[in-house]
């Protein structure tokens, strides 16, 4: 088989063109998630929910939050699956991974001793659906255990469980809150799983496809695994130790790039060693952190820059004041007067899409 030898400006051009982050713009939201695989949800909204910033991340001031509302609640074309929006046509490529879960030992044994709470919770649903989780009884014979937040937290973990194993899925949203019904009034009938085997390569192709380069196996640990396996071809990169995998459709492929501000959650920088290894692209998502000890911002947006990550923009928008704030710009690298202005235009353009002011 071709081992590709990359030097590390085409691996970061390949790596761009995959995440739909160079000049030639999508048009269409579906599209989009289906070559992304996936947008993750996050209730962080400093600036804008992520899964809203990374679709106007790529499409641009054509799209609406409400798209995307519209795609899961009403046309069905996409659905929620662990804190991520997925294609709906994608469901034979994860029920084999719902059949499976719980993956986890603890949650194996919780659920075990609670199948009176599960059936509990699938006959309300079945006759009273679709609910909100306080709509549903605690009627757990063992509690949740947790050091956590989600200590003693008995019907969500166990809407969280059932929804993992696939027998309830997220019907639709009341205001942030889900609403919970069985996932056979949910999903279409009918869909016939991919073989297991099948299931994984083809989840690692399509994975690799949107990365365009990756390690076979990682450490990251985002909501989606980021490994790809043998998915793809091997390839090595001057100056990178070991060997990654690329998509072969993705190599020597002409690059316009343009600048883009990006989630903390984007995907072309979720693996943080990888945008190391890549981009010298140094970041930590640092709300966790007391405001003394952070470096870029409470939700530090990275600044791509044609194939380049060139620093981060710590922003806040107040909706009800109606502004975008910037707090500061970090230039990981001194910006030249274009990379300046086009970094500029997309504040610009960012605070007119949420219909805000941009305040400096």
């Amino acid at each position: 088989m071709t081992v590709h030898r990359l030097d590390r400006d085409e691996a970061r051009r390949i790596a761009v063109r995959a995440q739909l982050l160079d000049a030639r713009r999508p048009t269409n939201l579906l599209a989009t998630v289906r070559h992304l695989t996936f947008l993750q949800l996050d209730p962080t909204a400093a600036v804008a929910p992520s899964a809203d910033l990374v679709a106007w991340t790529r499409l641009g001031a054509a799209y609406e939050p409400a798209q995307l509302q519209q795609a899961l609640d009403r046309d069905r074309t996409l659905f929620e699956y662990r804190a991520t929006v997925r294609p709906r046509a994608d469901l034979p490529l994860y029920l084999p991974v719902m059949a499976g879960a719980p993956r986890y030992l603890q949650a194996r044994e919780w659920l075990e001793a609670n199948a009176s709470f599960r059936d509990d919770v699938l006959a309300r649903l079945r006759d009273a659906g679709p609910l909100l989780s306080r709509d549903i009884p605690d009627t757990s014979a063992v509690a949740w255990p947790s050091t956590g937040w989600t200590n003693n937290r008995n019907v969500t973990q166990m809407l969280e469980i059932l929804a993992g194993r696939g027998e309830i899925a997220i019907a639709g949203r009341r205001g942030r809150q889900r609403l919970w019904d069985l996932a056979e009034r949910v999903h279409p009938a009918g869909v016939v799983p991919l073989p297991p085997d099948d299931a994984l390569r083809e989840r690692n192709a399509r994975r690799l496809r949107a990365l365009g380069i990756a390690r076979a196996t990682t450490t990251a640990q985002p909501v989606e695994p980021a490994d790809v396996g043998d998915a793809g071809e091997p390839a090595v990169v001057d100056g990178v130790a070991g060997e990654w995998r690329v998509d072969p459709g993705a190599v020597a492929v002409p690059f316009e790039g343009r600048t883009a501000l990006l989630s903390p959650f984007d995907r072309l920088v979720h693996d943080r060693v990888r945008a190391e290894e890549l981009f010298d692209f140094e970041y930590h998502l640092e709300m966790y952190k007391p405001a003394a000890k952070r470096r870029w911002g409470y939700f530090a947006l990275p600044v791509l820059h044609h194939d380049r990550l060139v620093g981060k923009v710590d922003a806040t928008a107040d909706r009800k004041a109606g502004v975008l704030t910037v707090h500061a710009v970090h230039q990981d690298v001194p910006f030249t007067p274009t990379t300046a202005d086009d970094v500029d235009a997309e504040l610009e353009a960012l605070a007119a899409w949420q219909g805000l002011r941009l305040v400096r």
